[in-house]
């Protein structure tokens, strides 16, 4: 168990490690990645019905209107429902499309996650940078990190930290694996054919000295 986050709770200590994970594979800045999985606030196998008929769902909230559009890769509702780390690499990866291709700076671009609407967007906005700037200082705490938004980089550091991070992410995904397996034989788990989305090789380059 990584020591600085023993004394969370087990939902939390998923959310971290595969928030920090996530960030890395996509190399998206990683307390932006937190923030957003801190305001999403969802858990495993949880579905919450919204005004309009669709249902946002699991750990990132994944709106059923959005993963329409992700059915020719063969992600269902059951994919971004299920524990584990793979819901925070679809955020992650979502994140970066915004990120990269919208306009606005980057918190607005950041806020589409929830909605592109300039009302909700703002206030998605407002709380996210609030978040974005606490997730920041307990980054810095604990590893090498890189301003983005003044060096316009999201390169990772190398530092024991983070492979421990990425170690614990791995024993997550073993975990959900070993579950969803179990629940496969049982028959109470239909895995989709995930052909087009391949999450990105986990790669790690030196920031500078001492790390």
């Amino acid at each position: 168990m990584l020591p600085f986050i023993a004394d969370m709770p087990p939902l939390e200590q998923e959310r971290v490690v595969c928030s920090i994970s996530a960030a890395v594979k996509y190399e998206v800045p990683a307390n932006i990645v937190l923030a957003v999985a801190e305001k999403e606030g969802g858990r495993p196998g949880q579905r919450v019905r919204n005004s309009n008929g669709t249902h946002d769902v699991g750990p990132m909230q994944f709106n059923t209107a959005y993963l329409g559009d992700l059915e020719k890769y063969g992600i269902t509702a059951n994919d971004v429902a299920a524990s584990g780390c793979y819901s925070f690499d679809l955020a992650a990866w979502r994140l970066r499309g915004h990120i990269l291709n919208d306009s606005g700076d980057i918190w607005t671009r950041a806020a589409n996650y929830h909605s592109r609407t300039p009302k909700y967007n703002v206030i998605y906005r407002g709380d996210l940078i609030q978040k974005a700037v606490k997730w920041a200082d307990w980054l810095d705490e604990h590893f090498s990190t890189v301003n983005v938004t003044a060096q316009g980089g999201a390169t990772p550091g190398n530092g024991t930290a983070m492979q421990q991070v990425i170690q614990e992410a791995a024993k997550i995904e073993a975990d959900s694996s070993n579950r969803q397996t179990e629940r496969q034989e049982q028959g109470t788990y239909s895995p989709s054919q995930q052909t087009g989305y391949v999450p990105r090789t986990i790669t790690f380059q030196s920031t500078g000295a001492g790390q």
